[in-house]
């Protein structure tokens, strides 16, 4: 799987600083036990990626360290890392909102049962993945039998209050469109998706998310493989809106991967891209969440490539959805 994209460059996307940090995105490494076509991680049952108990320890050292008000798990299928549990359970002691990206397939693995209870227990966010509200659409995108088994877990999340209106329990889906299309108008999608749900599956949830394919990964490989990345660039960069430029996630949210280091977000981190944070920037130079000084991250610069036009491209994305 390719990591860089020849095509990328550092011309073109404006420089961009850091504010207040508010939210740690961690990836708890690239198991999941689905193969998405749009995976911008590329996770996979073959992949054995996990972060260790020694950087989960950093990181919740960190997090009592600093002002941290969201922690943000995701991989993979972040459930399916060992210690999943402990984490959310310290970050939630320490009145930190978690929100727990799940791809609702993974609650039906073995040794999951009793997941979504926990979840509920420790009032964790769980952000969904459902490319769409039919069934074909749903398995050509991320494999035969995925729509069927993702109703049944939210259905099963409905019924211990995950979606409904005053349980304190938010449940939120992601849209993510096929092939080289942006997403449509946000607002009118989850419209569609709220009737069409309900009145099929009698499902709930709170609000969807759209959310662009970024052309890096797995989803940048097919895009070279049909010939169509320089088109998807060019209509990127096209649709670019300054506008979004004050609202994309990096501006207040650090990437933190597997193995401990600190990128400006989860798609800089897939292109091993060195975090703003770092002044000097050479062969094997990183930095570790260990070593990161609290104080130096507000107004310090942020790492910007051509990938990042997918996050300002129409409405905006980010993995909290359109930014417009």
């Amino acid at each position: 799987m390719l990591d860089t994209l020849p095509h990328l460059n550092q011309i073109g996307f404006p420089a961009i600083r850091r504010k207040a940090l508010t939210t740690m995105q961690i990836n708890l490494g690239y198991r999941c036990n689905l193969s998405c076509t749009h995976c911008h991680v590329a996770a996979s049952p073959l992949r054995t990626e996990m972060m260790s108990p020694e950087n989960i320890a950093v990181v919740i050292n960190f997090l009592r360290a600093s002002q941290v008000e969201t922690l943000d798990l995701t991989g993979g299928a972040p459930e399916l890392h060992p210690q999943f549990q402990h984490l959310v359970q310290q970050a939630h002691a320490m009145g930190i909102k978690v929100i727990d990206r799940c791809n609702l397939t993974v609650l039906e693995e073995e040794g999951q049962d009793q997941t979504a209870a926990f979840l509920a227990e420790h009032q964790v966010e769980i952000v969904a993945s459902l490319p769409c509200y039919l069934q074909e659409n749903v398995d050509h995108q991320r494999g035969n039998g995925v729509f069927a088994t993702s109703i049944r877990v939210l259905q099963q999340l409905n019924e211990i209050g995950y979606g409904i209106e005053g349980s304190g329990l938010t449940l939120n889906l992601v849209y993510n469109p096929q092939g080289t299309n942006l997403p449509p108008n946000q607002q009118q999608l989850e419209l569609a998706y709220k009737e069409q749900l309900c009145q099929r599956y009698g499902i709930k949830f709170n609000q969807l998310f759209t959310i662009t394919n970024m052309p890096i990964q797995r989803f940048g490989s097919t895009l070279l493989s049909t010939g169509s990345f320089d088109a998807y660039m060019h209509q990127l960069t096209n649709t670019y809106q300054a506008s979004n430029l004050e609202t994309v996630m990096c501006r207040n949210t650090i990437s933190i991967d597997w193995q401990g280091m600190v990128y400006d977000c989860d798609f800089n981190q897939m292109l091993k891209l060195p975090s703003g944070l770092i002044e000097e920037v050479g062969e094997g130079r990183n930095l570790h969440l260990s070593h990161l000084d609290i104080n130096t991250i507000e107004n310090a610069p942020i790492r910007v490539m051509d990938h990042c036009f997918g996050c300002t491209a129409g409405q905006g994305s980010s993995c909290g959805g359109a930014l417009d």
